[in-house]
């Protein structure tokens, strides 16, 4: 199977990749800040789920459809920004008192969901992995489909580590927020541009 000093350099690789701002990492960021650190890590927990959705999609083959089709692509790509789009419309109609829009706290089960969908509908993530995890894999080694789906594990372990930890330091300040009905108007605000931004990188998106 695949050599442990390659996995010690692919494991590096994933933590750097991971820290590297990113559209999963602000949006656990963004996220954490306004709702807290349980909150940011259910989110991180969803996200590492989408990435177990790439991660099959790439040893399965899957991911060659997204690369070679255009209009696979492009329509998950557009309902992956209409959802940030969506985000970015309750965050600029949140008053103080709310968050991203919603009177309500969101359940376990809600923001769970959330990080998945923020996840699975970039097509970017398949289309990284599908040129990142061969990298690390060796036909000699036997099967392809087993190496692509123990790099994935690797990966997501990366990210939940990275990612965590940004929920945890962002959640810190969330506490501060709470505190605050002026800081909480101010997050949303940014919160909201930050999730637009992300939306038109998106769009703007090539395979």
């Amino acid at each position: 199977m695949i050599p442990f000093d390659v996995l010690a350099t692919y494991f590096i690789a994933c933590v750097v990749l991971a820290v590297a701002p990113g559209p999963d990492n602000i949006f656990v960021l963004t996220q954490s800040a306004l709702r807290g650190r349980k909150a940011g890590i259910l989110i991180v927990l969803g996200l590492c789920t989408g990435l177990l959705v790439h991660t099959t999609g790439v040893s399965l083959g899957v991911a060659v459809i997204f690369q070679t089709s255009e209009l696979a692509f492009t329509l998950l790509k557009l309902a992956g920004a209409a959802y940030l789009i969506y985000l970015a419309w309750g965050a600029f109609r949140a008053g103080a008192t709310e968050i991203a829009g919603e009177k309500s706290a969101l359940s376990e089960a809600q923001l769970f969901r959330r990080g998945i969908i923020m996840n699975v509908t970039n097509p970017k993530v398949t289309i990284f992995f599908l040129a990142f995890l061969p990298q690390f894999a060796n036909p000699a080694r036997g099967s392809l489909s087993l190496q692509m789906m123990i790099l994935g594990a690797v990966f997501i372990v990366s990210a939940i580590l990275v990612f965590g930890a940004i929920a945890l330091m962002a959640g810190t300040l969330g506490e501060w927020l709470k505190r605050s009905e002026r800081a909480q108007k101010i997050m949303n605000r940014i919160a909201g541009v930050i999730f637009l931004g992300l939306a038109a990188r998106l769009l703007l998106a090539e395979r």
